[in-house]
């Protein structure tokens, strides 16, 4: 009874946040008086705080552009054959109006989302917090702002270990409709992570206070601890620092809130719905199945998306056991020589059936964020010289909760966890960003060209609107 109140209470308060939200954005007398009023209270910086994770899953951000859809045909994991924008986004035409489209969408987007939270950081309540509800609001917006500039990052500006010094993006700290001046990468990586450090002193006692009210609850669709560790693993790696990468991995494994599942719990874990073992940090989204049906289920012409052709060649590598994320994650449409494998590791099983009711009640429908499998990826990567056995370790946990054999005769590389955290994560709009840290060539869907670094495949330029703003 008390999950099916939250429930109902949660989408009210979403409701009305996405409403507030949007006048959040109206920067003018009347919409600066609304804002501070809403904010004034504990009811108010909450229903804030839930429209800005309702930001998230906007189609230009993580409900679809960066989770399964722009960031996934950059690596060549996904391809719509027929159409002129997918093209030239594999081909990486950076001037082709549909792909200029969809960065200065998801650009404009994720600013006003971080302008968005940046209301919540500098209300008076929260600014100085120091006591809880307060902390633990301030924790989990500065995690999302560091998460969202990482981000931005990762897209527009060059990977750190290049060129720290090279050009940056804005880090907003103010809330406003104007991103703040351009600075170095480096800056850039120093608010990132002084964000998150000051992330995870404030949500250090967060536990301590699970299911005390209703926005405790559910802590999977909060930016928590966990979460804010799990990004600065995944920062401090990017940023090659290995050894502060695998501590942090570690701490979010060793702590043991979110644990592997077995091999008979793959599939249809995933399935439009945050995993109850392995999510980390996921967003709420009742409406994701629309976009992952259209686009990853259904074979409409020149629209949906469909896997690499030698996708499953990977999936056979190296596979003694038996990988049950081939029947977790793909599925078979059409007939004949009209076959196809699609990706359905999201499409929601129950909606699919057209048996919504029969869901369980206790399934959170939404965006797999961040899971700890990455976590295991991420120390195995970073320990796989200071400490090999380790990191041995590490890697054949996963293979071997997924139904595969550990690794035997045969040296552990950083290509080996490549292959793996390809195959854990397919989908997930990861792989891009992996393929950049490591400066790697792209073999393209059909195998038949391979994409250099040198040829400006992770070069994606800041969007002509925000030097047009500046003008």
């Amino acid at each position: 009874m008390k999950k099916t109140i939250y429930i109902l209470t949660f989408m009210s308060a979403l409701l009305l946040a996405t409403t507030s939200c949007e006048g959040f954005l109206n920067i003018t007398p009347d919409g600066q008086a609304k804002r501070d009023e809403l904010l004034n209270t504990q009811q108010g910086i909450e229903d804030a705080m839930y429209g800005v994770y309702s930001q998230l899953r906007t189609q230009s951000l993580y409900g679809q552009e960066l989770h399964f859809s722009t960031l996934e045909i950059l690596s060549h994991t996904l391809w719509c054959n027929g159409s002129d924008g997918v093209k030239a986004m594999g081909e990486y035409d950076w001037t082709h109006s549909s792909v200029k489209g969809i960065f200065e969408s998801a650009w404009t987007a994720m600013y006003k989302n971080i302008s968005n939270v940046n209301s919540v950081l500098n209300a008076p309540l929260v600014k100085d917090a120091t006591v809880y509800p307060y902390t633990v609001y301030r924790g989990e917006a500065l995690g999302l702002r560091a998460f969202m500039h990482f981000d931005l990052v990762r897209l527009f500006a060059q990977q750190y270990t290049v060129n720290p010094k090279a050009n940056g993006i804005p880090y907003a700290t103010e809330f406003s409709l104007n991103t703040p001046a351009f600075e170095s990468l480096e800056k850039n990586y120093e608010h990132i992570l002084a964000d998150l450090h000051e992330a995870e002193l404030l949500l250090a006692d967060e536990d301590n206070h699970e299911n005390e009210g209703n926005y405790m609850l559910d802590r999977q669709i909060h930016f928590n601890l966990r979460a804010v560790q799990a990004t600065l693993s995944r920062v401090y790696l990017t940023m090659g620092d290995m050894e502060n990468a695998a501590y942090y991995a570690l701490a979010v494994i060793n702590d043991g809130k979110y644990t592997l599942k077995g091999k008979t719990e793959v599939v249809n874990d995933l399935a439009g719905v945050l995993s109850k073992k392995e999510t980390i940090f996921g967003v709420y989204y009742a409406g994701f199945y629309t976009n992952v049906n259209a686009k990853l289920q259904q074979m409409t012409s020149y629209y949906s998306l469909d896997l690499r052709e030698d996708f499953m060649s990977l999936y056979e590598k190296d596979a003694t056991g038996s990988d049950y994320r081939t029947m977790a994650y793909f599925s078979e449409s059409g007939t004949g020589s009209g076959t196809k494998y699609r990706l359905s590791k999201f499409t929601d099983i129950y909606e699919h059936n057209n048996n919504s009711a029969n869901r369980p009640a206790d399934l959170i429908l939404g965006i797999n964020m961040i899971r700890i499998p990455e976590m295991y990826y991420i120390a195995a990567e970073a320990l796989l010289e200071s400490d090999y056995n380790r990191a041995l370790e590490l890697y054949n946990t996963v293979r071997v909760h997924r139904g595969l054999e550990a690794l035997a005769h045969k040296e552990l590389t950083v290509e080996l966890i490549n292959d793996e955290r390809y195959k854990e994560m397919i989908g997930e709009g990861q792989t891009y960003f992996n393929m950049k840290r490591q400066n790697l060539p792209i073999v393209s869907y059909d195998g038949k060209t391979t994409y250099e670094p040198v040829n400006g495949i992770y070069a994606i330029p800041v969007p002509d609107i925000e030097k047009e703003n500046r003008n």
